[in-house]
């Protein structure tokens, strides 16, 4: 059975903006005259709240609470996250599956507030992307830096900033980052369960993968055959948890396999939950530059790949 682990560590401690004269601020602001709230950043970071809220809130369980370490975070700091949903039959094929990703800037020193990122987009799934309405469109496009339309202004300081988004929306059956083969066979006294996993996408890395199988109820515990991981039975829930700390190209396949009293569609719809460090679509930050005289600005990136539904029907 899975030991439970928690691990905690310190959270990053942000240092206090320093305190600056009140004199006019050339940071970026629209709406009327007279209203406090800059509606730009309001709309950013309520933008950015919706994609970094339930970043845990959909774990099919809480086997690994491991808390990420520390982020050195610099001046100019990004959060790229994507999130995906994607829904199969348990007989084969894509029904759906959606990506959203979006890059956040926060920047803490407003002698940082005027500067570009230089984004490498090596997607080649067609992915679409989307710039926030204050940035450049055109000089993105032509040369994939990302800078506010308006040259002189500065981004928003000590605020999230979604700058860039993206969506894949796609039933092409080798776009699946990790397929499941879950396969019930009836025998004598209930059911046979094989189940596998193959990672498709050998530049991902998943961490803390929990792939959940529903059982019968008032049936008992599952007879566990082979198995790669370690699992959980969950017998108020009558679940059976599958939990693999890490898959990648060293680790791409494996299997499971139990027996239980049952019908094969009790075993279904099969959930699969896991994070990762490292994105799906290909698009990195990969330079940032002052606007005045394009010297190089030192940053931080934050990459989190996580799942929002991902289920075998």
């Amino acid at each position: 059975m899975i030991t439970e682990t928690i691990i905690e560590t310190d959270k990053p401690k942000v240092a206090p903006a320093p305190a600056r004269p009140s004199g006019p601020s050339k940071a970026l602001k629209l709406g009327a005259k007279g209203k406090e709230v800059d509606n730009f950043v309001d709309k950013l970071k309520s933008e950015g709240e919706t994609i970094m809220s339930s970043n845990m809130g959909k774990r099919t369980s809480e086997a690994t609470k491991v808390h990420a370490p520390p982020i050195n975070m610099e001046s100019v700091h990004m959060k790229i996250e994507e999130k995906i949903t994607l829904t199969c039959g348990r007989d084969g094929g894509l029904q759906n599956m959606e990506l959203h990703g979006m890059i956040m800037l926060r920047i803490s020193d407003d002698k940082f507030g005027r500067i570009r990122l230089h984004v490498e987009n090596e997607d080649k799934k067609g992915v679409q992307l989307q710039t926030h309405p204050n940035v450049d469109k055109k000089l993105f496009t032509a040369e994939s830096l990302i800078g506010l339309k308006n040259p002189e202004k500065s981004f928003p300081v000590n605020s999230d900033v979604g700058v860039l988004k993206w969506r894949l929306q796609t039933t092409e059956e080798s776009f699946i980052p990790l397929t499941i083969n879950c396969w019930p066979s009836e025998s004598g006294n209930g059911c046979d369960v094989n189940i596998e996993y193959e990672l498709q996408e050998d530049n991902l890395e998943l961490n803390d993968v929990i792939i959940t199988i529903p059982l019968p109820s008032g049936v008992g515990a599952p007879v566990i055959g082979e198995i790669e991981g370690e699992y959980r039975h969950d017998s108020r829930r009558n679940t059976l948890e599958w939990c693999l700390p890490v898959i990648d190209a060293k680790n791409k396949s494996g299997s499971l396999e139990f027996s239980i009293a049952g019908q094969p569609n009790d075993f279904f719809p099969v959930q699969v939950s896991f994070i990762s460090k490292r994105n799906y679509c290909n698009i990195q930050v990969t330079k940032v530059t002052q606007v005045d005289g394009n010297s190089p600005v030192r940053f931080s990136t934050e990459t989190t790949f996580l799942v929002d539904k991902y289920e075998i029907l």
